[in-house]
């Protein structure tokens, strides 16, 4: 038998999600419609007055070489980020769930990453793979690898990639690590005794266990590497060399606040969200239905 609040008072359950109403009405649904309505709009770069261009901004955003670029630079930057960060984190999760010595001090130095700001993180990345002064990009030259990702724009999208997944492996392990614990042991001990080895008791019994986690973490994972990495971006390349990292959420910082154009600049985050909002919807209709609760 279920227990069920009841309330005195009508009133007092919307009063109860009322703040939590307000909030997401005023930072999130308004300034959606905000940019949506100025997408129509060519405005000038203080404000004071504005023009009704209807489609223009979105057909000269599809008309632009260097925007539909952006989509295919977004894109692999963002699967790559979610494949490498999710990948590394599980592997960190089911190392830290077998240590027993010193257990709790090895999985708080994996957490901390997570504390370190995305711009921070940028900077951390910025001076290791600095091709005059970094460490990392000396260990590479040492090796035969010219870096310099300044002038080659595949290694900067790499550098890219790697400080983001790196900044989002610790928000990861939380997760995989508290799944891999709630998996019953007598599982993974009755395939042991019916001689099945480590990899076969992973890939059978513990990762489709996982798989609600994982789910979970990949859509997490997608709209962190859309919308939350700017500032590791315009901390580490800036979009360059010529655009190689110039992903679709560092163009619209970069159309609006610097070239002024406001209504390219919301245009371009309406087909971001809508973008991050089709992406998402395809992974509940069509992904999910892989997972096993």
């Amino acid at each position: 038998m279920q227990k069920r609040v009841v309330f005195r008072s009508r009133l007092l359950p919307y009063l109860l999600v009322l703040p939590q109403i307000a909030i997401t009405l005023i930072f999130f649904f308004w300034p959606a419609y905000q940019a949506l309505e100025s997408s129509f709009f060519i405005e000038d770069a203080f404000g004071f007055s504005r023009q009704w261009v209807a489609m223009q901004n979105y057909v000269e955003l599809f008309e632009d070489p260097s925007y539909l670029r952006s989509f295919k630079t977004t894109l692999i930057f963002g699967v790559s980020v979610a494949v490498m960060a999710m990948s590394i984190s599980l592997g960190l999760a089911v190392a830290a769930n077998r240590v027993v010595k010193a257990a709790t001090g090895y999985r708080t130095m994996l957490i901390w990453p997570y504390a370190v700001a995305p711009a921070l993180a940028g900077v951390i990345w910025y001076f290791l793979m600095n091709p005059s002064l970094g460490i990392v990009a000396y260990w590479l030259k040492n090796v035969g690898v010219d870096w310099n990702h300044y002038l080659n724009g595949d290694q900067a999208l790499l550098l890219v990639i790697v400080a983001a997944a790196w900044k989002q492996v610790s928000y990861n392990f939380l997760f995989f690590l508290a799944g891999l614990q709630s998996i019953p042991k007598s599982l993974i001990e009755a395939a042991a005794i019916d001689r099945a080895g480590p990899v076969r008791r992973f890939w059978t019994i513990v990762f489709p266990l996982l798989t609600p986690t994982t789910f979970f973490l990949l859509v997490v994972n997608l709209v962190y590497a859309f919308f939350d990495t700017f500032a590791l971006v315009h901390a580490t390349t800036e979009g360059g060399p010529v655009d190689a990292t110039s992903i679709l959420v560092f163009r619209v910082y970069n159309t609006g606040f610097i070239g002024q154009d406001y209504g390219s600049s919301a245009a371009q985050s309406v087909i971001l969200m809508g973008l991050v909002i089709m992406m998402t919807f395809v992974q509940f209709r069509f992904v999910e239905r892989k997972v096993q609760y």
